[in-house]
């Protein structure tokens, strides 16, 4: 810990740069700094915006430390509930789990964990991210969504994909403008360029019954049901952050209906 004179001082560079908890985050900069030129170079690093996850090497996540990269986009503590909703349908059994568009892994490393018996992969086109998920003990491909996969082979597929509309990055904060890949916020005209192409892929690799857990946000689940019911899937539902605002989507794979050659009598 810097000397009170040296961390007030950090403390309001922090404050002055914008950022709302500049206390904890001088305490969380100094615990991995060696000496006072490190936790300077730490400070000065984070007053240009730079995330603080990148800085100090990681950050909670659903109650475990994930490593995140310099480069990787930062997992969101709005992200988690997806993360639990998932483990929640894997239940004890586990099965087989696609996470698309993994980032730093943190998703599938919470799945690894809680579900010990589920058999977790993750894909990213990132050569930055698949270094960090595999960092996270998270077996990657770099590879797009679920090209990699055959057939009928998932129970559940989760992405954090892309879903900022073009538009409204100029909206998103000037740290994250600057800072976080673009790739990974940029969903196109209204966010779901890439995630319409990700429920066409998880058509083909889920299993009937398979569930899929997304993350969107504003108007886009509404801009989805439709060609989800269109197109097979079931159970569709939303939650939503503690702002009341929209944050993720999920639904099912219909069963196949049992008729003459299936079995069924």
């Amino acid at each position: 810990m810097p000397p009170d004179g040296l961390r007030a001082s950090m403390v309001r560079r922090l404050s002055d740069a914008g950022f709302p908890a500049p206390e904890e985050e001088v305490d969380e900069l100094a615990a991995g700094a060696p000496d006072a030129a490190a936790l300077e170079e730490r400070v000065r690093r984070r007053e240009t915006g730079e995330p603080l996850a990148w800085i100090v090497g990681g950050q909670p996540f659903c109650g475990r430390h994930v490593r995140v990269h310099p480069g990787v986009f930062v997992p969101r503590p709005q992200t988690e509930e997806l993360a639990r909703r998932a483990a929640l349908a894997l239940g004890g059994a586990g099965g087989w789990v696609l996470d698309a568009c993994t980032g730093s892994g943190a998703v599938a490393a919470h799945l690894r964990a809680e579900v010990p018996a589920a058999r977790v992969v993750a894909t990213d086109v990132s050569e930055a991210a698949v270094r960090c998920a595999r960092a996270n003990r998270v077996p990657v491909v770099q590879a797009e969504l679920a090209d990699p996969f055959p057939d009928r082979v998932f129970d559940v597929v989760t992405a954090v994909a892309p879903y900022v509309p073009t538009d409204a990055l100029a909206l998103l904060p000037a740290d994250v403008r600057r800072f976080e890949p673009r790739p990974a916020l940029d969903g196109g005209r209204d966010g779901l360029d890439v995630v319409r192409r990700l429920v066409s892929a998880a058509e083909r690799v889920l299993r009937p019954g398979g569930r899929l857990f997304l993350e969107v946000g504003g108007d886009q689940a509404g801009l989805l049901t439709g060609r989800l019911a269109a197109s097979g899937w079931v159970e569709v539902r939303t939650w939503s952050d503690e702002d009341g605002d929209l944050r993720g989507l999920s639904a099912r794979r219909a069963l196949e209906p049992r008729g003459p050659g299936r079995g069924g009598r």
